[in-house]
């Protein structure tokens, strides 16, 4: 397995997908129904696959990652070759990125001296799937990228 396997809620969400998915391997409803039950180890082969292309099909098409912790916020634009970031880092301890008041505070104080920014860029070592969905096990999340466009914009001017 190349990433990981859906959790329940997601397997639920995707069920037509799914039974799309086995219709192709010309498995219906009652042949899956017996390889559960018959074949399990099978069936975890079926399910593993299955995660895997719908996580290569989300990270295929990811293009903007975030990620909010109490004190930084790490914002990503993933090309190609390379990923670039933006990290916010708040120099006043008790300022909490995960409230709606540290993220206020924030807008306030985006261009003072409490606020640290950095700015980098990295070359992809391995595949940029795998790369990207290291990023997703580390606690960001897929984004519209407007923080990080609206950020890059003003720092470009």
């Amino acid at each position: 397995m190349k990433y990981s396997r859906l959790t329940k809620e997601q397997f639920e969400e995707l069920n037509q997908e799914f039974s799309t998915f086995l219709a192709t391997q010309a498995i219906d409803r009652a042949e899956w129904d017996t390889i559960k039950a018959s074949k399990p180890e099978v069936a975890e082969q079926e399910l593993e696959v299955f995660s895997d292309l719908i996580w290569e099909g989300v990270l295929s098409k990811a293009t903007y990652l975030e990620h909010f912790s109490k004190n930084h916020i790490f914002l990503f634009h993933c090309f190609d070759t390379h990923v670039q970031s933006i990290v916010l880092k708040s120099l006043i301890p008790e300022v909490d990125f995960l409230t709606k008041e540290g993220l206020q505070w924030l807008s306030d104080n985006m261009f003072t001296d409490t606020i640290e920014m950095k700015i980098g860029k990295k070359e992809f070592t391995e595949d940029r799937n795998t790369s990207i969905f290291e990023l997703i096990q580390q606690g960001s999340f897929l984004s519209d990228g407007l923080l990080y466009q609206q950020i890059n914009t003003i720092i470009a001017s």
